[in-house]
C-alpha cells in the first residue's frame, strides 16, 4: 500500500498529543514516520493485554484510543492477547506477586477482550486504514524449548530487572519475588521481536518493559522500537487508578444505565481528565470544554455552591452521555440519562427493588453490617470506606456515621452509589 494519508510532520503533531513520553525522543519517531513515508510502509504498532479479568473498562481504551489514531492514519496496529503473559501476571506496579491463572481462564477472558477491543477499533477498516494484526503470545512461546529461554534470559541481568521501583520496593520491605515474575519484562520484550514492532504503547507504569522491548530487538538486530508512554486513567473513586478489582471501574461492556450512573459518581475534578483520555471529542470541543470547565472551578473557588453556568452535576451529564452514546448509541444514552434523572433527581424509588430480610426477631443493625449482609458492600473494610465517601443512603438521606444503627420495624431503602436494595421486616 502506497502510505501517503498526511505528512510525518502532521502525524507527529496528533500523535505526541496526549503521551506522556516518546522514548527515545519525538524525533525518533518523527525519523520513523519520514523512513516509513520513504518505503512506502506502514509503522507497526504494538500494544499487549493480559486477559486477568473478563472485560475490559475506560482505563483500557486510554491506549486503544491511541492504536485508533494510527489506525486511521493507515498503520499497522498490532495487538498482542498475553495468553503466556498473562498466565505469569505482570508485576508492574505491584506490592506483591500476581495470582497465576490457568490457561482455561485466560482464554476464556481472552475471548471477550477480542470483541470488546472492536468497541474502540475499527474491525473492517477501509482503505487507507489496515486491518488490526491479532495475536496471542503463545504462538511464539508455546513452542520454545528451554535452550531457547536460557538464550532469551542471557540477554538480560538479574540488576538491570531488579532495577524496576516496584521490585526495588519490595526488596526493602522483604517482600517475596519469585522468579517467574523477573521473566515478564523479557516476555512482553520479546513480543516486540516477534512482531517486529516499530513502536509500542503503554500507561506509563510500562515504561522498564517497553524499554526492555528496545533492548531486545537490538540484540536481535532489528532496530528498536519507539516507546510511547500514555496516562494512567483514575478511578472513580479519584484516588487509585481504574480496576475492576478496586470496583472503580467503568467497564466499556457495561449496560448504558449502569455506564452513565457509575460516570455520575465521578469527582468533579477528574471531568478534564475524562474528557481528554476517554471520550471521543474533537479538538474544537474540547477547548470549548476546557474553557466551561475553566470558568466553572474559578467560580466554585470564588463563591463554593454559586457557579455561574452550567453546575458541575450538568456537565457531568454532557460527559456521561457523551461516553455512553460511543458504546451504545444516542438513543441508548438518552434513555441512561432519563432514568438517571428519575432516579437520583426527581427522587424517584424503582419499584422493582430487590428485596432483603434479616432475620426473624432483628430489631436494628448497624450500618457496616447492613452494607455487608445485602450485599451492596463486599467486606467490612469497603463499607467503611463508602460511609466516609458519603456514597451512602438511607431513604435518599445520607449517612456519614461509621456508629449508625438502623432500626429495622419498618421497610427502608438502602443504598450504595447507585445501587439499592428494598430492606423489609424479618419474615
Amino acid at each position: 500500500m502506497e502510505f501517503r494519508v498526511c505528512t510525518p510532520e502532521a502525524q507527529l503533531t496528533l500523535l505526541a498529543r496526549g503521551t506522556v513520553e516518546i522514548l527515545p525522543a519525538q524525533d525518533a519517531l518523527l525519523a520513523r514516520l519520514r523512513q516509513c513515508t520513504r518505503d512506502g510502509r506502514p509503522l507497526r504498532v504494538k500494544q499487549g493485554f493480559d486477559p486477568t479479568a473478563p472485560d475490559i473498562h475506560l482505563g483500557h481504551t486510554v491506549g486503544l484510543r491511541k492504536l485508533r489514531q494510527f489506525q486511521d492514519l493507515g498503520h499497522q496496529v498490532v495487538l498482542i492477547v498475553g495468553d503466556y503473559t498473562g498466565m505469569v501476571g505482570d508485576p508492574s506496579g505491584r506490592s506483591k506477586a500476581r495470582p497465576q491463572l490457568s490457561q482455561a481462564e485466560v482464554e476464556a477472558h481472552a475471548r471477550t477482550y477480542l470483541d470488546q477491543f472492536f468497541r474502540v477499533l475499527d474491525p473492517r477498516p477501509a482503505p487507507p486504514r489496515l486491518p488490526v494484526e491479532v495475536h496471542r503470545n503463545g504462538e511464539w512461546f508455546a513452542s520454545m524449548r528451554f535452550m531457547d529461554v536460557m538464550r532469551l534470559a542471557s540477554s538480560y541481568t538479574v540488576a538491570r530487572v531488579l532495577e524496576r521501583d516496584d521490585f526495588a520496593n519490595r526488596l526493602r520491605q522483604q517482600q517475596p519475588i519469585s522468579l517467574h515474575e523477573l521473566f515478564y519484562p523479557i516476555m512482553q520484550g520479546y513480543d516486540s521481536v516477534a512482531i517486529r514492532a516499530d513502536v509500542e504503547l503503554g500507561a506509563t507504569e510500562q515504561k522498564f518493559n517497553l524499554l526492555v522491548g528496545r533492548v531486545l530487538q537490538e540484540t536481535e538486530g532489528q532496530d528498536p522500537q519507539i516507546a510511547m508512554t500514555l496516562p494512567v486513567l483514575p478511578g472513580l473513586d479519584g484516588v487509585q487508578r481504574m480496576s475492576k478489582s478496586l470496583g472503580n471501574y467503568v467497564g466499556v461492556a457495561d449496560e448504558p444505565r449502569d455506564m452513565f450512573g457509575k460516570l455520575m459518581s465521578l469527582p468533579d475534578r477528574l471531568m478534564r481528565d475524562y474528557w481528554v483520555l476517554v471520550s471521543d471529542a474533537t479538538e474544537e470541543e474540547l477547548a470549548e470544554i476546557e474553557s466551561q470547565l475553566d470558568l466553572l472551578e474559578k467560580a466554585q473557588a470564588s463563591a463554593p455552591g454559586k457557579a455561574a453556568g452550567p453546575s458541575p452535576i450538568e456537565m457531568k451529564k454532557i460527559l456521561a452521555r457523551r461516553i455512553v452514546a460511543m458504546y451504545h448509541g444516542a438513543e441508548a444514552a438518552e434513555r441512561a440519562q432519563g432514568a438517571f434523572e428519575e432516579q437520583f433527581q426527581r427522587r424517584v424509588v424503582p419499584a422493582d427493588l430487590p428485596e432483603w430480610s434479616p432475620e426473624p426477631g432483628s430489631t436494628e443493625m448497624g450500618i457496616k453490617d447492613l452494607l455487608v449482609r445485602t450485599g451492596l458492600a463486599r467486606s467490612g473494610s469497603e463499607a467503611w470506606r463508602k460511609v466516609d465517601e458519603g456514597a451512602v443512603s438511607i431513604d435518599q438521606v445520607r449517612v456519614t456515621d461509621r456508629g449508625h444503627r438502623q432500626s429495622l420495624a419498618r421497610p427502608f431503602v438502602l443504598q450504595l452509589g447507585r445501587r439499592m436494595v428494598r430492606v423489609v421486616a424479618g419474615r
